[in-house]
């Protein structure tokens, strides 16, 4: 059963960089096929797909993300993680690394087989 747990800083200031780290048990990130996805909901809304990386290391994102986010890996460590760069308090949410072990779109949250418990970031000064 493939765990994930999210870390990382809960408050962080406008203009700034959030940096997000899920780490992975009970899987490797490098299994084929699987794709590794930062999802996030801000206050009131639904759920928003980020971007991914793929078990052999392709990164793909939300067009309306691309120019701010980066997502990375660490095979040694079975980790991979998220930088949002130029934050503002609309990027306030809890952010929630997710598994999909048989990836179709990627961008759909119902098609994640395993979800991290989410932790909640705060935008302010």
């Amino acid at each position: 059963q493939v765990q994930l747990q999210e870390s990382g800083p809960g408050l962080v200031k406008p203009s700034q960089t959030l940096s997000l780290t899920c780490t992975v048990s009970g899987g490797s990130i490098t299994t084929s096929y699987y794709a590794w996805s930062w999802i996030r909901q801000p206050p009131g809304k639904g759920l928003e797909w980020m971007g991914v990386i793929l078990y052999d290391g392709d990164t793909y994102y939300s067009p309306s993300l691309k120019s701010r986010t980066s997502i990375s890996r660490d095979t040694s460590k079975n980790q991979f993680s998220l930088q949002l760069s130029s934050v503002i308090p609309e990027d306030t949410a809890v952010y929630y690394c997710a598994a999909d072990a048989r990836p179709q779109t990627f961008s759909r949250a119902d098609e994640y087989d395993y979800w991290g418990q989410g932790t909640q970031v705060t935008v302010s000064s």
